[in-house]
């Protein structure tokens, strides 16, 4: 069995998400770690408990949802690799690329954590653009017309029939309107996220990435821009330097955890939208997701 890990990332999030995890080995403390971090209490927010009714205390803005569910899946990957189970490959959806890079250990939680901080507080800024999910079109017909239409991009490419537009709301709305699908999904951002409407925030974050060192991986990884697996640190870097302002290409992963030879894709995570792309996508590939304790065997 050839296995590979993957990392979901915005729109997993749920509250109690973490409920059935804290009392596995570390878990307390990596919640204080990020809550020193965040400078709120990350639990609580999680939890959904007697929070102020205020946006920055809510789990879905993006400024609490990425350490969030950083905390969540490296604990759950903490204690796969205290049963010594390991993947032959590894991959993360948006943010779930630096959950990857953590359980490869190409970096260290609080590194995950700062660097989660300061891109969660980036986008969140980055204001303007719109995003569109579509569902069910011609792959022609959609590149055709983000060709033709300027401020139009791609931002998740998800599969073959279901992608994310990202760009400015004129630009992606006439590519929806114009595109023969069977639906056209306005989606609650704050931002164009991996379009160019992230080109400052991408400058920023990339500054940030230049103080760090990048231990080379201990898995091959593949990254959301370019999906070739490597083990080199540098290259992992530089790849991430670029994820703000450039599509996920997880329809292109999923193809190369196939040719790689993977046989069972492990998601670990709360909800399940990449075992579900994966059924539609990877023929004869198992799939398997690890979201709480009794997943892990408690």
């Amino acid at each position: 069995m050839t296995i590979a890990w993957v990392f979901p990332g915005q729109g997993s999030q749920k509250l109690g998400m973490a409920n059935s995890l804290l009392e596995l080995p570390g878990s307390r403390d990596r919640f204080e770690l990020a809550s020193q971090i965040l400078g709120r209490d990350l639990w609580k927010i999680c939890c959904g408990d007697e929070i102020p009714n205020e946006k920055i205390f809510d789990l879905n803005d993006t400024r609490n949802t990425q350490p969030a569910l950083f905390v969540v899946e490296s604990l759950l990957v903490d204690d796969l690799k205290r049963q010594e189970r390991k993947p032959q490959i590894i991959a993360g959806h948006s943010l779930g690329e630096i959950v990857g890079l953590y359980s490869a250990d190409v970096l260290d939680a609080e590194t995950g954590l700062l660097l989660l901080k300061k891109r969660s507080e980036l986008m969140a800024a980055a204001g303007g653009g719109a995003m569109i999910a579509v569902l069910g079109f011609d792959r022609q017909e959609l590149d055709d017309l983000i060709r033709k239409t300027e401020g139009a991009a791609i931002a998740n490419d998800n599969s073959e029939s279901q992608v994310v537009l990202s760009g400015s709301p004129e630009a992606v709305r006439k590519v929806a309107d114009n595109l023969k699908c069977k639906r056209a999904i306005p989606l609650q951002v704050s931002g164009a996220f991996h379009s160019t409407f992230m080109s400052e925030a991408s400058k920023s974050f990339a500054e940030e990435l230049d103080q760090l060192s990048f231990q080379d991986a201990e898995v091959p990884v593949l990254s959301n821009v370019d999906p070739t697996p490597t083990v080199k640190g540098d290259i992992l870097k530089e790849r991430l330097k670029k994820q703000m302002t450039t599509g996920v290409r997880w329809r292109e992963t999923m193809n190369v955890m196939q040719n790689e030879g993977i046989t069972t894709m492990v998601e670990i995570g709360p909800g399940n939208v990449l075992s579900g792309l994966a059924k539609r996508s990877m023929k004869g590939v198992l799939t398997s997701q690890i979201s709480n304790a009794s997943d892990l065997g408690y």
